[in-house]
């Protein structure tokens, strides 16, 4: 069984994509780019404040920096 079989509603479906990671400095998770109080609160949230969220949520996702560290990053650094 998938998620979207669980919860059928008529309503504005939730943007989480499973890549739950708080970005450090925004303070947004990097896979849906909702804040943490968004999050939260979405099944409560009224269908005008989630269409509100939703329209916001690219904006947000292009404002993010990416990290520098991790593999890729070591990875460059060696080869330079």
């Amino acid at each position: 069984m998938k998620d979207e079989d669980v919860w059928k509603r008529d309503e504005i479906q939730s943007p989480c994509v499973k890549l739950c990671v708080v970005h450090p400095e925004a303070r947004i998770c990097v896979g849906c780019y909702r804040s943490i109080d968004e999050i939260s609160g979405w099944s409560r949230m009224s269908a005008e404040a989630r269409a509100q969220v939703m329209t916001e949520l690219p904006a947000r996702g292009a404002g993010l920096t990416k990290r520098r560290g991790g593999r890729m990053a070591r990875q460059t650094r060696a080869a330079e």
